[in-house]
């Protein structure tokens, strides 16, 4: 009887210790919105145009499609996106012509 005790008490501990170890390896999960800047060729890196498509990192978040198009220039972006408490994660740009302009990919991230 002794010893099963002992055993049960064991297991107990053994399983509240590895509950602990399991919640405090949890991945955090995270929003992603992309931003598309459209700028100028050869001007600078004037923008000509903010972008963004619905996308579902959107719903139920404070900020909105139209708050972000409505910025003038890439330091205003990122500005407004790192107020919002989002995350600046990658760029990329995609160049066709040399007179085309220049489309530039934003990444943003949230924790859920």
């Amino acid at each position: 009887m002794k010893t099963l005790l002992i055993n049960t008490l064991w297991c107990t501990l053994f399983l509240v210790f590895v509950s602990f170890q399991v919640t405090a390896q949890e991945i955090p999960k995270y929003d992603y919105l992309e931003v598309i800047v459209i700028q100028k060729a050869n001007n600078s890196g004037k923008v000509k145009r903010i972008k963004v498509e619905a996308q579902q990192s959107l719903e139920g978040k404070q900020i909105t499609i139209k708050q972000l198009e409505k910025l003038v220039n890439t330091s205003d972006l990122l500005n407004f996106m790192n107020a919002a408490n989002w995350e600046f994660v990658d760029r990329q740009s995609i160049v066709s012509e040399e007179n085309d302009p220049v489309w530039m990919s934003y990444i943003f991230r949230k924790k859920k």
